[in-house]
């Protein structure tokens, strides 16, 4: 075809052709690179700003035509034409493959042939890592290597290494060219030993490269470690009390996980298992005395070791329980008489006789001998108040009577007219009487 269109152009005149050529000085085809990942479809685009209908060809990195304007000269299901007119030429490879790689040349067939050069890159996607190295289970304190490997990478991809998020820094990278020359398999190693909080860790492979689109590829290895249990004894109570009861609880962690516990007491097997129930991992005193008192000891084992706690007991005594103190109000200066005052005693003494040492403790039934003595400074007190009030009333009413008698007799001449005159005479007896209490 492309002979003949070359016979053509031998067959016009020379001045058409010579004014071609001189119309066609100013074109050029314009292309650009390419970059497709394995499988997928590439576009080729070539244009011409300005063309008095030239044409234009693809041709492949063999040299092979692929299109002549319109017309498709290569069999290839593959090859399909998106676009063609004076100004352009666009076809598409789908389905590219690593093989599909190279420069593609776009003509323009001014005289001389102008051409433009596109270079097709395919990128090579990397298989799916995989993980090697581990065997479950991994005893606490072994050394671990893990292998992460994948293949048909182009460009070599990049190998990444996290554990609990974090990245591990520290691996080792190897890259090998594949049989085809093309693609690369890369591997990665990482080293570390394992402790028992690397039990349940997922340690993740990660493939990084430009043919996934910002979505890498990952493997991950979750790892069981074995280790040794460890022992704990939590009490119910900081302050066990006697007559309370108390829970002992040993919290046991291993790999395989232990169970069941064996609890013990000063070396010995438990005194009083009527009182003490075990209970899976709980020992259940059902109520505190001073005989509980020792050393508690629980024991875990698995297949991997033993290892056990303990926990020394110490019965308090139960605190005793203060009363609330009742205040006693202060006595007051008031004028009491004698009644008063003898009725006020015994209630004054009922009172008090209810009243309670504050410092007394609960439960004694033994004499308090402050209260004793409360009492008695109470009704002693009561009691010479009464004396001296009731002293107090009959020595006024006494001077009262000395005065009376006294008068009338101020005036008499003799003391035999003063007594007639006085007024507590017997003449007047009968209206003055004495009343005495």
């Amino acid at each position: 075809m492309l002979v003949l269109f070359l016979c053509n152009l031998s067959l016009v005149p020379a001045a058409a052709s010579k004014n071609k050529v001189k119309g066609s000085q100013g074109q050029f085809p314009l292309t650009q690179n390419v970059t497709v990942v394995e499988g997928g479809t590439a576009i080729l685009t070539c244009r011409v700003d300005q063309n008095d209908n030239t044409s234009l060809q693809w041709s492949n990195p063999a040299q092979q035509t692929l299109y002549f304007d319109d017309k498709k000269a290569l069999r290839d299901n593959r090859i399909e034409l998106v676009r063609a007119s004076w100004h352009e030429l666009s076809i598409s490879v789908s389905d590219v493959s690593l093989s599909d790689e190279g420069q593609y040349t776009c003509s323009l067939f001014t005289m001389p042939v102008k051409t433009s050069k596109a270079y097709l890159t395919v990128l090579g996607v990397p298989e799916k890592p995989q993980i090697s190295g581990f065997s479950s289970p991994v005893m606490e304190g072994d050394l671990m290597q893990l292998t992460c490997k994948t293949s048909g990478s182009k460009p070599a991809a990049d190998i990444r290494w996290f554990k609990n998020d974090k990245e591990i820094k520290d691996v080792k990278y190897l890259k090998e060219e594949d049989a085809n020359r093309k693609t690369f398999t890369v591997s990665s190693t990482l080293d570390f030993r394992v402790d028992r909080s690397d039990d349940g860790v997922a340690v993740i492979c990660r493939v990084d490269h430009e043919s996934l689109n910002a979505t890498p590829q990952v493997a991950m290895q979750v790892l069981e470690i074995h280790y040794t249990p460890s022992v704990k004894i939590i009490p119910s109570t900081p302050f066990p009390q006697e007559g309370q009861p108390l829970i002992l609880t040993c919290e046991s962690k291993g790999k395989p996980l232990p169970e069941p516990v064996l609890w013990t007491k000063d070396g010995g097997e438990l005194p009083d298992p009527d009182r003490m129930v075990v209970s899976g991992r709980e020992l259940n005193i059902l109520f505190l005395n001073k005989t509980d008192n020792g050393t508690y000891r629980c024991e875990a084992t698995n297949t991997i070791g033993q290892s056990s706690a303990e926990y020394v007991l110490i019965v308090h005594d139960v605190p005793n329980t203060l009363l609330p103190t009742t205040i006693i109000p202060s006595l007051t200066t008031a004028t009491v008489t004698t009644t008063v005052a003898i009725t006020t005693c015994p209630t004054t003494s009922a009172t008090t006789s209810n009243i309670r040492d504050p410092n007394a403790l609960a439960g004694q039934t033994g004499p308090d001998h402050a209260l004793i003595g409360g009492i008695v400074a109470v009704v002693v007190f009561v009691t010479l108040c009464s004396i001296f009030l009731l002293g107090r009333y009959l020595a006024r009413h006494k001077g009262t009577y000395l005065t009376n008698e006294a008068k009338g007799a101020e005036d008499a001449p003799d003391a035999d007219t003063a007594i007639i005159n006085a007024e507590g005479s017997q003449v007047n007896a009968e209206e003055k009487k004495e009343y005495f209490i």
